[in-house]
């Protein structure tokens, strides 16, 4: 059609003369008979010319050309040529065709790699995008080492639309040279690092392209990727989502391997043993605590499952399908119910969109039912539904039929029946046995109005409605004769092959109800045997087969007759099906060995059909995935694995930082508090901390641009510290270190500290002046906005220097709210900082009961100690409240009481509950300051119209955080508390319990402490300070070669010191 073309450019020259536009020379002789060799002559022209205007007009006429989809690669080398043109806007359309033709045009292509390579280093990014773009389109292997040297330069480039170009080309070079799948690894691991939103989707689908099984890649960038999800492009969140869901499964414990109310019945009865028999029963004890123990979901699974929440709400159909299908897959059964308005949300969209969610949700409703339960009427067919989507209605309805919405159903269905689209009718009418199948109390009525369809008049609604009806009444064929008899005389009148087969099986599977009008059916049929379909002829030979077996005497010479008949049809499955019956019922000789056997063989006891839903074994496939679609495995799927048995480490999450890094932190907790005193210490964030391992993901995501500072500004600034807050280190450090992490891993107890982590993402970029040495002078308002970050720099690298003087207040180079959370922490000039607190060892799953379901009227509640830093202060204790519903009916308004507590102590609530539904089961956090005592805690839990008296009282254990220190350090504290803060004691331990591994894991299960290193061998030494006061504890353990060892534990608490060489004593003497 290129004559046309000459044409249709013609009638444009005119319109381009009259509107301005630059003239496109054509022939004047053009039209219909223009010669091939002048096509787009005149482009060729506009694009040798030295006129930038005329190569922009005729690049964009070439680009337009190209999305129509019209062929311009015959002017590829017009085009290439104009690479090096130094206007900005023809470089950019002259690389988007090029990455079009590129691979076509690979000869010519190459002879301007060269300056590909150059517009690698032009300063504009979108030229330097664009040349990789085009050397990643050229599909020549020569080419790969240079694909390789660009794409590493493109990596560290400072734009990250580059970044975001060099992960989309780098499928295309594995694909080009999949030896190169170990460097691009190393690339992609540079990617999956980026801290910005546009760059890290792309490296995500490049990850999953090349090398989804290396999870090791994602652990150090989960929590930046949960972080940044909401702010990444929409198409880069569905790969993320993908992905992360991938990820759960095989980090995560599966969050509903456990039932609640179960638990609680096996508590119920375990306690009352337990009273009798303590000391006896340790042993059964460990037998039934596992069962007993509730899930505790890990807090990176709860961060994962709360980012991905406010997502249900995205304008892209595919980024709520992509929520949908994580929370199907690794939510907690409780919480997947959320996703149901977001689906039912999508109907609204094209039809195209409507039939994938409906796909997905009829998959939904088999196996939660109850979670589309109140959109009902959503899933009501419309008339301008096309016929792919009223099936998917169809499928829908049918699954969330129960006794309550059954008549609703019904009725719809039967303003279904009525419709003109026999294919909506017939589906209607298979809807309608699948209720009555499933829903016994429907099944009279359905049947009912099933036969009532056998008189319409549309042949197909009758036909359809036998098929269905003969399922029926496999299921009581007993008490419905006079049906059987009824469909007997459709027979005449019915023409669809399917239902006169059906009706044919009953008759013979049922002949001894209707002894009279069987051998008369046969009869008609073996009249228009020959006419009949196959599938009818071959129930015919089956009906003649039995009557002949019950009714020899009338039926015989007829079944003679139709054997004769199918002995010479044209199809050879009738003709064996004739040949095999005949041998059967009526053997030339004596009977056979299977004639014997004819009755049992025919006539046999048949199971009734089960009428299950379609989308039953789709949930073998992730939902979502082209798999579920098609219902069988696409190119390129993979399984989602399974939950691991056992809670893989989930501290190769934690992400070590530097300690400048670490300065977002202190504003990340939003301590409101004004707390008088002044900073006692200069190491704050001191080199020990890097190597704490309670790093969580608010470190992650407070620390994308924190380095900003400059090395000459800290070194001035390092000589305004004095040397008295050098000498006061303490324990400050920790507890910094512990806070900042608080929120992190209170994520699954309270939702409502989601948004702090990610804050101090931009207060770092301000700008700072050049320092002065002199900084008392400032004032606060400026040392606040911009000294803060570089002071905290020279405060952690000046740890390891000599002490300078500084000005008499040290509070006026630090912001206000820094300044507040530094005076806020407990500080004890004896205490070394090299002591930091870590993450517990061992956190117990067991739970204890708080409330009884008999004394809560149905509601029951227990708690646990979580080891973890408390979200509400670092004094607290933290308390993992499980409450549950064993009734029926909501337990609303549940909160906190009345509290009696002893002098000093503290208990932080809960936000009340609204609303608990009967069944469900929710868990709440609670603080509490014990005072480092282990008096109980009493208060009350209200509900609406209740009050329950209940008590908390901590194990001496539970009232420590784990801290870690040096051996000298250990023992030049251990010096100190000596005398009146020592208390020892001597035990037995059994000889098989005798190593470091048992030792050391009991004493963890015992107390939240952490073991520290000791150069003796048999000696162990553990270390731990209490929450609320911050005192110092130090426990020994010595083991002799008889198997007996000596207990020391050195703390300023005496009591404490007392009851924990106790317990130790009995702990590690069990057998």
């Amino acid at each position: 059609m290129s004559n046309g073309g000459g044409s249709y450019n013609a009638q444009n020259d005119s319109r381009a003369g009259s509107t301005g536009e630059p003239d496109i020379g054509t022939e004047p002789t053009g039209g219909f008979f223009s010669a091939d060799y002048k096509k787009h002559d005149d482009l060729k022209q506009m694009l040798d010319s030295n006129k930038d205007n005329l190569k922009l007009e005729a690049m964009k006429r070439i680009v337009g050309m190209v999305a129509k989809g019209k062929d311009a690669s015959d002017l590829f080398a017009a085009v290439v040529k104009n690479v090096v043109s130094k206007n900005i806007e023809v470089k950019k359309l002259v690389y988007v065709y090029l990455v079009r033709y590129a691979e076509e045009q690979q000869d010519l292509a190459l002879l301007s790699i060269a300056t590909f390579q150059r517009a690698l280093k032009d300063p504009n990014q979108l030229i330097r995008a664009s040349a990789l773009r085009v050397l990643s389109s050229i599909r020549v292997p020569v080419i790969v080492p240079i694909m390789m040297l660009a794409l590493k330069d493109s990596v560290v480039d400072m734009s990250p639309y580059v970044r975001k170009t060099a992960a989309h080309a780098i499928p295309k070079l594995y694909s080009l040279d999949p030896e190169q799948k170990d460097q691009l690894i190393q690339v992609i691991e540079k990617l999956l690092a980026d801290k910005t939103t546009l760059v890290v989707g792309s490296a995500v689908m490049a990850f999953e392209e090349l090398c989804p099984d290396r999870i090791d890649l994602i652990h150090k960038n989960y929590r930046k990727l949960c972080n940044l999800l909401v702010d990444v492009e929409e198409w880069g969140q569905v790969v993320i989502i993908n992905m992360l869901t991938r990820y759960a499964r095989t980090q995560f414990l599966d969050p509903n391997q456990q039932d609640a109310v179960a638990d609680d019945d096996k508590n119920f009865y375990g306690d009352e043993d337990e009273k009798d028999s303590e000391e006896e029963e340790d042993d059964d004890e460990k037998e039934k605590t596992p069962p007993k123990k509730p899930y505790m979901m890990d807090p990176d699974h709860r961060l994962l499952l709360r980012n991905t929440k406010p997502l249900l709400q995205s304008r892209n159909a595919a980024v709520v399908m992509a929520v949908a299908q994580l929370y199907h897959h690794i939510a907690p059964k409780s919480e997947v119910g959320l996703v149901a308005k977001a689906l039912v949300r999508l109907l609204r969209s094209h039809r195209e969109i409507q039939h994938v969610v409906l796909s997905n949700v009829a998959t939904l409703t088999t196996i939660r039912k109850g979670m589309f339960e109140p959109y009902l009427k959503s899933f009501f067919v419309r008339p301008s539904d096309p016929i792919h989507v009223r099936t998917l209605k169809l499928e829908i309805l049918t699954n969330l039929a129960t006794e309550t919405s059954i008549s609703t159903i019904l009725r719809e269905f039967q303003t279904y029946v009525t419709s003109s689209d026999k294919d909506f009718v017939a589906a209607t009418i298979q809807a309608i046995g699948r209720c009555a199948s499933s829903i016994s109390e429907v099944t009279e009525t359905c049947l009912n109005g099933l036969v009532g369809l056998l008189s319409n008049r549309n042949e197909y609604v009758v036909a359809e409605s036998v098929v269905v009806i003969k399922k029926l009444l496999q299921m009581q064929p007993d008490s419905h004769s006079e049906i059987i008899q009824h469909m007997a005389k459709l027979a005449d009148s019915i023409t669809v092959p399917m239902a006169r087969a059906s009706i044919l099986w009953m008759v013979g599977e049922y002949s001894d109800r209707v002894p009279k009008i069987a051998p008369d059916l046969l009869r008609k049929m073996a009249k228009n045997f020959i006419n009949e379909e196959d599938i009818v002829k071959l129930q015919i030979l089956n009906l003649a087969a039995k009557l002949c077996i019950t009714n020899p005497k009338q039926t015989k010479l007829l079944c003679q007759y139709v054997l004769n008949l199918a002995k010479y049809d044209q199809n050879y499955d009738i003709r064996d099906r004739a040949r095999f019956i005949r041998q059967l019922v009526s053997p030339a000789g004596e009977k056979g060995a299977l004639g014997k056997h004819a009755k049992k063989i025919f006539l046999a006891s048949k199971p009734a059909p089960v009428l299950d839903s379609s989308f039953k074994d789709r949930d073998q496939w992730q939902l979502g995935s082209l798999s579920h679609m098609i219902n069988q495995r696409a190119s390129g799927y993979s399984p989602l694995p399974d939950y691991p048995e056992t809670a893989p480490d989930p501290t190769v999450r934690n992400v070590e930082v530097n300690p400048w890094e670490q300065v977002p932190m202190p504003w990340a907790e939003k301590t409101h508090k004004k707390k008088a005193g002044k900073p006692k210490k200069e190491a704050f964030y001191s080199d020990e901390e890097e190597e704490s391992e309670s790093e969580s993901d608010s470190e992650e995501s407070s620390s994308s641009s924190s380095e900003s500072g400059s090395e000459s500004e800290s070194d001035d600034d390092s000589k305004s510290e004095s040397g008295s807050d050098k000498e006061k280190k303490s324990d400050e450090e920790p507890e910094s270190s512990s806070s900042s992490s608080s929120e992190s891993e209170s994520s699954s107890e309270s939702e409502s500290e989601s948004e702090s982590e990610s804050e101090p993402d931009t207060k770092p970029q301000k700008k700072t002046p050049p320092p002065k040495t002199k900084s008392s002078a400032k004032p606060k308002k400026e040392a606040k906005q911009e000294v803060s970050l570089l002071d905290l720099d020279v405060i952690d690298m000046s740890s390891t220097s000599a002490p300078v003087p500084a000005p008499a207040s040290a509070l006026d180079v630090l912001s206000p709210s820094l300044a507040s959370d530094l005076q806020g922490l407990s500080i004890n000039d004896k205490k070394d900082t090299a002591i930091s607190v870590t993450t517990p060892m061992f956190v117990s799953t067991t739970s204890h009961e708080l409330l009884h379901r008999m004394t809560g009227e149905g509601l029951a509640a227990n708690y646990r100690f979580t080891r973890g830093t408390c979200i509400y202060s670092t004094s607290m204790v933290p308390v993992e409240v499980t409450f549950t519903n064993h009734t029926d009916s909501p337990v609303c308004n549940i909160r906190i009481g009345d509290k009696k507590l002893q002098a000093g102590m503290t208990l932080q609530e809960f936000p009340e509950i609204p609303s608990l539904p009967g069944g469900g089961s929710m868990s709440v956090s609670i603080g509490i300051d014990f005072k480092d005592t282990i008096q109980p805690a009493n208060f009350q839990i209200c509900t609406q119209d209740r009050k329950y008296n209940v008590s908390i009282k901590p194990p001496v254990g539970e009232l420590f955080q784990a801290v870690t220190m040096s051996e000298a350090d250990f023992t030049a504290q251990q010096s100190k508390l000596t005398g009146m803060n020592e208390n020892s004691g001597k035990v037995s331990i059994p000889s098989q319990h005798n190593n470091s591994k048992t030792i050391t894991a009991r004493m963890s299960e015992l107390a939240n402490v952490a073991p520290v290193s000791s150069s003796q061998d048999g000696l162990y030494r553990f270390a731990g300070k209490t929450v609320s006061g911050g005192t110092l504890l130090l426990v020994t353990v010595k083991v002799g070669e008889d198997n007996s060892a000596n207990i020391t534990v050195n703390c300023e608490l005496m009591a404490i010191c007392s009851m924990l060489v106790k317990e130790v004593k009995q702990k590690l003497s069990q057998a």
